[in-house]
């Protein structure tokens, strides 16, 4: 029994070995894990603890200026104190009520940005105050089925105007804040303020910033328009800090590294030209931490402000001609009682610069001016007898008539008792004299030639014919000089003017002395300028050069120029570019020319063709006669240099005897244009 016992004895020794084995070889096992986690891959597991994020920040940078032709500013930039706003990665709500409550202390904001608080701002202040109590409006289960998201959007449904009572109208200010606050993206300048701003406010902010984390004080720009209203529906306008990038163009301007609050050209040669005035944007590289704290930052890319712009208008030029176009318009409404508005365009026919665009407006229930220079792209007229030299040009195309082709003046009779004629009787006009003294018939002839109607010189002409095809002819010819097509303009938009639909009996007639389709003066202006260069249509520019910006206030190195563009070639021969050429310099400068009496006494020789439209207007259900007046001309004849279009809608048929207005426009505008060129030899 002993010998038992001593052996029992001996066995709880043994496995109480084997335990310490097992426990020891554990312990190896932990420590040699430990050693390699410490050893080999320590290095590892530290980068990862202070693993950083680095983050690029794009910082707007002013836009380029202005300037006219001779250098002189149109449009600058005006310094502003800022208020700027860069939150951290990972802000939360309650970090923006309490910077905004910090915050309110130093800025005074407009009573209209806090007027503008929302009731969902209020609820978020609610919320953020009561938290508790507001998660109390949910019950168990809400909280179970819904993510935070959507238990957020019902807790703030469920906040009543009773809780809403809660709130002081003096803690209105702060919410406002929040919401400005709230607008901004990580790590991106988001501007607070940047009007109204006082010394006494901005030295406040600046001195505290280190209690207001991610509020700057810094500097910002609003565009000065040195001319004020001048060329001023040219220029354009841009968006505030708080439109941002249009919505509807979100994605193209994101795509190209925009910020959502970044102010872009909306309109005029602001949006044209965006992609050069915007600027360099000054890139800055942020290094944070896992948990979004900015440990250092620094400037990867300088940025640069916005190019330049220099126009092809001369400023002082464009406001003689703004002062010509309003000095005639009054002269004529007390007269015309259905006449508003006055449209004039001058351009270098050679190079297309533009070199004014005037448009004058007259409300006659306020009885005020104002300029509506943009008219002169967007409405479209009809233009009367100025486009007969494009009508001459479809018979030398089409091979109807050539040089020298002659036809009897007098008036047209058809089966249906209808007369078509001229002013009065002219007798034989060859395609020279019918544009210096404007014969409509000899536009007919061309007209129904195009047709097939060879009929002439009989005095029963049978039928008036309804021929699309012959206005189809019409406009393919019209479209090589810049009648009915895009001109090209450097702008955002422009108006191709109204095709007539389906012409009805004779209206092919009326298409050819221009009473069928609508052109703006823009396209007139390009349509006067291929006949005077000699056919070759030359898109139109605003601008002539692009510079890099410089550092002070003179202008830089040309970084690109607009060369001339020539858009087509017209498909008639130089002779027959001359034939219309003489017969626009006889309109104005010979015996019987239908401008001979106000043009003729001109030194600096020129050309031209006059027009006049009827334009019934409907008032009230009431048909009322008015007609257009137009006139297009250019200078010097043999070498010309500047180009016009002048277009009157609405006048009154029985006006006094005193000089047309569309005359007294012309001549103002070349008067003053060879004029300001020789006080500068």
């Amino acid at each position: 029994m002993n010998n038992n016992k001593n052996k029992q004895d001996i066995k709880i020794p043994f496995r109480l070995n084997i335990f310490f084995f097992a426990v020891f070889i554990m312990f190896a096992v932990l420590i040699v894990q430990l050693g390699i986690v410490q050893i080999l891959e320590g290095e590892a597991y530290q980068k990862e603890i202070e693993r950083t994020v680095d983050d690029v920040t794009k910082i707007p940078v002013p836009r380029g200026h202005i300037y006219d032709r001779n250098h002189e500013p149109v449009v600058t930039n005006n310094p502003l104190y800022s208020i700027t706003y860069t939150p951290p990665k990972g802000v939360q709500a309650e970090d923006k009520l309490a910077l905004a409550q910090k915050l309110i202390a130093y800025i005074q904001l407009d009573k209209e940005v806090v007027e503008r608080i929302t009731e969902r701002q209020k609820k978020e202040y609610w919320y953020l105050l009561n938290e508790e109590a507001a998660l109390d409006l949910t019950n168990d289960q809400e909280k179970k089925d819904l993510d935070d998201t959507e238990l957020y959007d019902l807790v703030l449904e469920r906040i009543t105007e009773d809780h809403l009572k809660s709130i002081d109208k003096d803690e209105y200010p702060v919410i406002a804040l929040k919401g400005e606050l709230d607008k901004a993206y990580s790590l991106t300048p988001h501007t607070i303020k940047n009007d109204n701003i006082s010394v006494e406010e901005y030295a406040k902010i600046a001195e505290n910033l280190g209690d207001l984390p991610g509020i700057n004080a810094t500097t910002d720009w609003e565009r000065d328009y040195v001319f004020e209203d001048t060329f001023r529906s040219f220029i354009g306008n841009i968006t505030s800090v708080k439109e941002g990038i249009p919505e509807e163009k979100e994605e193209y301007f994101m795509s190209r590294g925009y910020n959502r609050n970044d102010r872009v050209g909306k309109s005029g040669l602001e949006e044209f030209y965006e992609d050069e005035l915007k600027g360099r944007k000054e890139q800055v590289q942020y290094t944070t931490t896992k948990s979004g704290k900015v440990v250092d930052s620094k400037t990867i890319v300088e940025g640069e402000r916005g190019k330049d712009l220099v126009l092809s208008i001369d400023m002082d030029f464009q406001k003689k001609v703004d002062d010509i176009v309003l000095r005639e318009l009054q002269r004529n409404v007390a007269s015309s009682p259905h006449l508003e508005d006055a449209i004039a365009v001058a351009m270098n026919p050679k190079t297309g610069e533009l070199l004014a665009m005037s448009g004058v407006h007259y409300d006659r229930k306020s009885k005020k001016y104002s300029s509506i220079s943009s008219k002169t792209i967007f409405d479209a007229h009809i233009p009367g007898s100025t486009i007969k030299g494009a009508t001459v040009a479809s018979g030398f195309e089409d091979e109807v008539i050539k040089p020298g082709t002659v036809f009897i003046d007098r008036p047209l009779r058809f089966q249906d008792k209808s007369t078509k004629s001229s002013v009065g009787t002219l007798g034989p006009v060859n395609d020279k004299d019918a544009l210096r003294r404007s014969s409509n018939v000899y536009m007919f002839y061309i007209a129904m030639q195009l047709g097939g109607d060879m009929r002439h010189p009989f005095p029963d002409l049978g039928r008036l014919r309804s021929d699309a095809g012959s206005i189809q002819k019409f406009r393919n010819t019209f479209n090589q000089t810049g009648l009915g097509v895009k001109t090209g303009i450097d702008f955002p938009t422009e108006s191709t003017g109204y095709q007539g639909p389906n012409p009805e009996p004779g209206q092919v007639l009326d298409f050819a002395i221009g009473q069928y389709d609508t052109y703006t003066t823009l396209q007139l202006a390009q349509y006067i300028s291929t006949i005077a260069n000699g056919g070759y249509r030359i898109k139109p520019k605003l601008i002539k050069n692009i510079h890099h910006p410089s550092n002070d206030n003179s202008i830089g190195p040309v970084y690109k120029t607009n060369e001339t563009e020539v858009l087509n070639k017209m498909n008639i021969t130089d002779k027959q570019i001359k034939r219309i050429q003489q017969g626009f310099r006889g309109a104005f400068q010979e015996p019987g020319g239908t401008g001979y009496r106000h043009w003729s006494s001109k030194y600096y020789n020129p050309a031209g063709k006059t027009g006049t439209a009827e334009n019934e207007l409907y008032i009230n259900g009431k048909k009322i006669e008015t007609e257009n007046l137009s006139l297009v001309g250019y200078a010097p004849y043999d070498d010309p240099e500047i180009a016009f279009a002048v277009v009157i809608p609405h006048l009154s048929k029985n006006r006094p005897g005193i000089t047309p207005i569309n005359h007294a426009i012309g001549m103002g505008i070349m008067d003053t244009y060879f004029a300001m060129k020789n006080s500068n030899k």
